[in-house]
């Protein structure tokens, strides 16, 4: 596994690399209100109003939010 990090807008960003896949870590806080969603290569995360956007290598990644933590993942084919 290999790491480093980005920033998705002002929140660091976290990318793990694995064998068989990459992952995205981000602590968005604990809005009750956040979404995230993944359209055309790009994933949407909308908290307390604000939208915030991040281009990624793979139209049809996962990414979801629990606990105030905003995962993606990719699988080695999507990379």
């Amino acid at each position: 596994m290999t790491s480093e990090q980005q920033l998705f807008d002002e929140t660091p960003l976290r990318r793990f690399e694995y064998d068989d896949s990459v992952v995205f870590a981000a602590d968005v806080g604990p809005a009750a209100d956040a979404s995230v969603d993944v359209v055309d290569g790009t994933v949407i995360v909308v908290a307390d109003g604000h939208q915030y956007e991040q281009d990624i290598p793979a139209d049809d990644a996962r990414a979801f939010i629990n606990h105030g933590v905003l995962t993606i993942e990719l699988s080695d084919g999507e990379r």
